[in-house]
């Protein structure tokens, strides 16, 4: 096996950039709803659990830091969007919810997504995503020391 290390770092490169894209256009497209891109993905995280999580789960969910996802998660609890509830399981780790005006805001910028992402799948081909998925996916474990 070859060792491309300078095609790896292109990679790399590229998904940097394509992360800044995504934020760049998810801000964009949610912004009408008062969200943010990383607002968005907190959310996303709560509507798509099919039970509640802590601020610790929906951190490793999203892949962000837990500080981070606490003080996204305490402004959407402040704008009415996430509520705090007890959880049974751990007294100190209260589990997030989301509340009707949440799952309402996220309804419609779950329906830009939909709209948007159509839009892109059209232009690339069912294996070409499924290709690119797996690849990242490899790479991501790789990086993770996973094999």
């Amino acid at each position: 096996m070859t060792k491309d290390v300078d095609g790896l770092g292109g990679l790399i490169l590229e998904v940097f950039r394509l992360n800044g894209t995504l934020i760049a256009q998810g801000d964009q497209k949610v912004a009408p709803f008062g969200l943010s891109s990383a607002r968005w993905q907190v959310m996303g995280g709560v509507c798509r659990s099919a039970s509640a999580l802590t601020v610790s789960q929906l951190a490793r969910e999203t892949g962000a830091s837990r500080q981070a996802v606490q003080r996204i998660v305490n402004a959407l609890v402040s704008d009415g969007l996430l509520a705090m509830a007890d959880n049974p399981g751990d007294k100190r780790a209260q589990l997030v919810t989301v509340t009707p005006a949440g799952r309402h805001v996220y309804a419609q910028a779950d329906a830009v997504r939909r709209d948007w992402l159509s839009d892109v799948a059209g232009r690339l081909g069912t294996e070409e995503v499924a290709h690119a998925r797996k690849t990242l996916e490899k790479l991501r474990d790789l990086l993770a020391g996973g094999t």
